[in-house]
């Protein structure tokens, strides 16, 4: 396997030797790093450029050597400059997809994406290509005041594109003004057209790219919903870094904030990482194999079949914190009250605001007059940026489209006994409790958080969170 990263070889040998990779750091012992170097031959490149950044050369041994393409390549703020995600997530899957018709044994091209590229598609929402122009913006949820604008758009991915490289180029600019312009252009774009933000609707755009230019090739898309922690594979609760989920799930266990814009009965689609790998495999064994044409879309997601309720969301983290507490910095067990489910940007705002001035009134006014006026700033600054990740996140906390995942389901089917025990996927099994309180919780304080108890400093107001997905 070709193993491609913008990154240098020493990344890459960082990444073989973490724990994720202990199981076979095990089997192989002193061989683990001959093993490693017979299965994943690691190449620099960069979907940002022609033929990935691979010179020439090495370029036409890959395309000689190589039988199966996945590209993983993405970038998944939710919030991006719209140049920045156009670059990766449309144009790269050209870049990828242009350089695979030179390959001369290639039986497969599999893009992950994520289930989110629906938009704001309501109900059951079928595994379905994109095809070049498609708009969610006739079928989507859009606000009333720009329904006819909605009604009336027409998706032209090459329009998009030179509009955001365009702006880039005018502008010539990296200041913070410009970066945020860019970043509103992207939302405004992906809300015209039905999707909730610039990541989703550059993804989508992507997948049209490739269906648009597959021509023979077979091509398999791996739509994964919310991906967090490991099941069971290699080990349960492995995870790198904080997923969709996982700030707010932090800063409530360390008594920073103690509510969240979510609609209570509404369903947070989560697949565990070891399930997507899997189902990813099997993808590639039955279509890499048989290398038939065509476009054939799988979503690893749970809605349908196994929902996750925002409210047992909130009631399992309760529970876990409630039974194994942080500590504070002098090292007292962080008591959190029930999580409170805000239905409204309004009730949440005011919450963050009244959250805010209680924490600065217990910290007290320092006597310096700077360090007061610096604190208030930093409050305030605080407050906004909760206050947008609400926004950002609110489009997925009352998400009412459920991925249907008939197509994984019938994959599943056709495994054998000992294939489904060996590349297990299937999210009907989750017992959500057990996962989130016992699997997930504990694998994020672990893995992410290090085993640290809190951190040594916590702003005087609710925290910042960063807003990027799962995928």
């Amino acid at each position: 396997m070709i193993f491609f990263s913008i990154f240098p070889y020493a990344a890459f040998v960082q990444v073989v030797d973490t724990e994720l990779f202990k199981r076979l750091q095990e089997i192989h012992g002193k061989d683990y790093q001959g093993f490693i170097a017979t299965k994943l031959v690691p190449v620099v490149g960069d979907v940002r450029e022609t033929n990935i950044g691979i010179a020439p050369e090495l370029a036409d041994e890959i395309a000689e050597r190589v039988d199966i393409i996945v590209n993983s390549a993405a970038n998944t703020t939710f919030d991006e400059r719209y140049d920045v995600a156009m670059d990766i997530n449309t144009v790269g899957p050209f870049r990828i997809m242009s350089f695979a018709h030179r390959f001369r044994r290639l039986k497969l091209f599999l893009q992950v994406s994520t289930a989110y590229v629906n938009g704001q598609r309501q109900g059951v929402v079928l595994e379905k290509p994109f095809r070049l122009g498609d708009t969610i913006g006739k079928g989507s949820a859009g606000s009333s005041d720009s329904s006819e604008q909605h009604k009336n758009a027409v998706l032209d991915i090459e329009a998009e594109i030179k509009l955001a490289f365009d702006s880039r180029r005018r502008a010539d600019d990296d200041s913070a003004s410009f970066s945020q312009e860019m970043k509103d252009l992207g939302l405004e774009r992906a809300k015209l057209h039905g999707w909730q933000d610039t990541y989703v609707f550059t993804k989508a755009m992507g997948e049209m790219v490739i269906n648009s230019m597959r021509g023979e090739i077979p091509v398999v898309t791996i739509r994964p919903s919310v991906i967090e922690s490991t099941w069971r594979d290699p080990f349960p609760g492995w995870m790198e870094g904080n997923r969709m989920m996982d700030p707010v799930v932090l800063y409530y266990g360390k008594g920073q904030l103690s509510g969240f814009l979510a609609d209570p009965a509404g369903v947070l689609d989560v697949v565990p990482a070891d399930m997507v790998v899997n189902a990813t495999l099997a993808t590639m064994a039955k279509h890499g194999r048989a290398a038939e044409g065509g476009m054939h879309v799988y979503h690893v997601a749970s809605s349908t079949v196994n929902p996750l309720v925002f409210g047992d969301l909130s009631r399992f983290l309760f529970q876990h914190f409630t039974r194994s507490p942080y500590s504070d910095a002098a090292g007292q067990p962080i008591a959190v009250p029930p999580m409170r489910l805000f239905d409204t940007m309004e009730q949440f705002a005011s919450y963050v605001e009244t959250d805010a001035l209680l924490r600065s009134a217990r910290a007290g006014i320092p006597a310096d007059e700077r360090l007061s006026q610096r604190l208030q700033e930093l409050c305030a600054k605080s407050v906004e940026q909760t206050i947008h990740l609400g926004s950002i996140y609110q489009p997925y906390t009352f998400y009412t489209g459920r991925f249907d995942n008939g197509n994984t389901e019938g994959l599943m089917a056709e495994m054998s006994a000992e294939e489904k025990a060996a590349f297990h996927f299937n999210v009907r099994s989750i017992d959500w409790t057990d996962y989130i309180t016992n699997v997930h919780i504990p694998g994020l304080r672990k893995h992410v958080m290090k085993g640290r108890g809190i951190a040594t400093e916590t702003p005087p107001s609710s925290t910042v969170l960063a807003a990027t997905s799962t995928v």
